[in-house]
């Protein structure tokens, strides 16, 4: 199934039995009503219920269970509907055509999914480039790439953005410690880059610049003028500051790609200041009054935005600066040009050069000053999702707000925050790295991870050891497979692992990240549904080992055979439930929640475990119900690697 295709069999019969009630009600009663479907409360009740008599009740003055009766005595045969039962005070509950139901997924009845108009940008990882990712950091970019990968399923055509803040504090801390107290040049700034990892250096310089700071607080000097200089773009400092961010994204791009997670363009903060978005941005603030400079108080000097324009919290009871007394540009004025320029609206663009191309062709633009020939055009999206922690809501409400104050209503309406909760540390994680905690820190649910203390969990690390530990079970399982086979095996594991546990959890739930339980490859996890996947290929090759092909499904399941073979409930509920992968990823690209998507993957692994573990499908003696169980055996394992693709996880070969 490519990108906006899915098995749409459950879709397609809902529609049409909506569309029939539909008919029949504006020719009996003369009403146009938007027909509701429910999901019963048991199974046994079938497999669709709708109250459209209890819509029509006031209308008709009659009792619900009247009209639901008319209803059902009147609409006649609907192909696919095999029977319609009143239950309740009205209710009609829909039993579908069983027969016809696994025909049509037998077929391979697909649809394209209902995309939504023009293109939509999705912002994440944004990672400060001045250290090695963390892994608070991948859960921005595991949400993001899921989120991604759930609207191109349901046909969207969708950008992906990664904001460089190459001008910020953070680049301006690294340089500070490279140039003021290791007193290092450029080129050897630039010699640490071909040696050990470089990210993890700048972690542990940034962490002791954080340090330096406490103990030396009239060093904030150094920070405001490497800060301004960087701003700047001229001299040996700016240049540093350009050779340490530049380096970094390289090592924060490998690391994501770890996890299978790449990017369309990565707009950087430095073309935003020196092609003068900011700039543009601040003339239409001040021309639309959605800023004004302040004449007295704490902000006087300042240009700032009222509290009145992203009311609803005790912050926004103050006005937000936007420009600083001295003049300086705060992140959330950069922010909303951004958004501008994101939506088409600023009038002007960046020019393109391509950063990296990959092994299957895919190119990573990235923003530059000087004009290029051949890009893509990036922006004038149709509506825009930042995903971006729940602790920078505010910030994203005064960008809003920006757009709102300027008369893009529409586009402001079109802005969604893709919130997240952190992710922190379990103590007991703490102490398995070593983390020296107080008494009241070692009583907490979680610790929070700090960039500055040098606390958290770098990303590669935990990859790596998530690989170490894998490839020890997949040595001892399959030592005759080549080394380097076996390797290939354990990433797609580990990283199965790590990234299931980063979305299992919905986005307003704190992760206390546990090694442990990281570590796992039993229960709700990534390998439980990897497994599921490669037993039912092992399955499929286990007739083939035998000499055997697979039958002629379509010829050896006629209608009346699979409404047979579908007659029990265990099969129908197994089939049913698989049929809904389409249902799970269009529930969560509604939701926004990628939660909805592990959850519905995991329940898959489960119900196919059931199901191998209660029918011997090899060795099944009756020949047309081995013909099924082969089947629903080959449908389980599409819809399982289908599911994990979306949730960006990769299918073994062998566990």
């Amino acid at each position: 199934m490519r990108d906006g295709y899915y098995d749409k069999v459950f879709h397609v019969l809902e529609s049409r039995i909506q569309a029939a009630f539909a008919a029949f009600v504006k020719a009996r009663y003369g009403s146009e009503v938007a027909v509701a479907t429910e999901q019963p409360k048991q199974s046994s009740f079938g497999e669709l219920a709708l109250p459209i008599a209890f819509q029509l009740a006031r209308q008709l003055k009659k009792a619900p269970k009247a009209i639901a009766a008319e209803i059902v005595e009147g609409i006649g045969a609907v192909e696919g509907v095999a029977a319609m039962e009143i239950a309740g005070n009205g209710y009609i509950n829909v039993r579908l055509d069983r027969g016809v139901y696994g025909r049509l997924l037998l077929g391979g009845v697909a649809q394209a999914a209902a995309a939504k108009p023009g293109k939509i940008i999705v912002e994440h990882t944004n990672i400060n480039p001045n250290k090695a990712a963390h892994i608070g950091h991948l859960r921005n970019s595991v949400l993001g790439d899921t989120f991604v990968r759930a609207l191109r399923a349901c046909g969207n055509t969708v950008e992906v953005q990664n904001y460089i803040d190459n001008t910020g504090v953070q680049v301006a801390d690294v340089v500070v410690g490279f140039h003021f107290l290791e007193k290092k040049s450029v080129t050897e700034v630039r010699g640490l880059i071909g040696g050990a990892r470089f990210d993890y250096v700048c972690w542990e310089l940034y962490a002791r610049i954080s340090s330096y700071y406490k103990d030396h607080p009239e060093a904030i000097e150094w920070r405001k003028r490497t800060l301004h200089e960087i701003e700047e773009g001229h001299g040996e400092i700016a240049e540093m500051g350009h050779v340490v961010a530049d380096a970094i994204v390289e090592c924060h791009l490998k690391t994501m790609r770890r996890l299978g997670i790449t990017y369309d363009v990565l707009p950087r903060e430095s073309e935003i200041l020196h092609l003068k978005f900011w700039a543009t941005a601040f003339e239409q603030l001040k021309e639309r009054k959605a800023i004004y400079l302040e004449a007295e108080g704490k902000n006087k000097g300042c240009w700032v935005m009222p509290g009145a324009h992203f009311g609803g919290s005790e912050e926004a009871e103050d006005s937000k600066v936007i420009v600083r007394s001295n003049g300086t540009v705060t992140y959330v004025g950069k922010d909303i040009a951004y958004q501008l320029w994101k939506f088409g609206l600023l009038g002007k663009d960046f020019y393109y050069r391509v950063l990296k191309t990959y092994e299957d062709g895919h190119r990573i633009w990235v923003s530059t000053t000087a004009p290029g020939d051949g890009s893509p055009a990036f922006g004038h999206g149709a509506e825009v999702f930042n995903v971006i922690d729940s602790r920078q809501s505010y910030l994203q409400d005064v960008v809003v707000a920006g757009l709102q104050q300027l008369g893009y209503r529409e586009q402001a309406d079109k802005s969604i925050h893709f919130s997240y909760e952190m992710v922190a540390l379990s103590p007991r994680t703490c102490v398995e790295l070593g983390i020296e905690l107080s008494e009241e820190d070692k009583q907490r649910p979680y610790v929070e991870v700090s960039g500055r203390k040098g606390l958290g969990v770098k990303a590669d690390d935990l990859i790596d050891k998530l690989i170490e530990n894998a490839q020890r079970e997949v040595d001892s399982r399959n030592p005759e497979r080549p080394e380097a086979e076996r390797r290939k095996v354990a990433e797609a594991i580990a990283t199965g692992a790590l990234r299931y546990v980063l979305l299992k959890f919905t986005r307003n739930t704190v992760i206390a990240f546990d090694f442990q339980e990281a570590l796992s490859f039993t229960g709700e996890s990534g390998p439980y549904v990897q497994y599921a996947a490669v037993r039912a290929g092992k399955i499929l090759r286990k007739v083939e080992e035998r000499g055997e092909a697979l039958p002629d499904f379509e010829r050896a399941l006629p209608d009346e055979a699979m409404a047979r073979q579908l007659a029990g409930e265990d099969f129908w509920q197994l089939l049913l439930s698989a049929s809904k992968a389409g249902s799970a990823i269009e529930r969560s690209v509604a939701s926004g929640e990628p939660s909805h998507i592990a959850r519905y993957a995991f329940q898959l692994a489960q119900d196919f475990s059931n199901f191998y573990a209660k029918y011997p499908v090899v060795d099944e003696q009756d020949e047309e119900k081995r013909a099924l169980l082969l089947w629903m055996t080959q449908y389980f394992r599409r819809q399982l690697e289908y599911t994990l693709g979306v949730l960006g996880i990769a299918v073994p070969e062998y566990m």
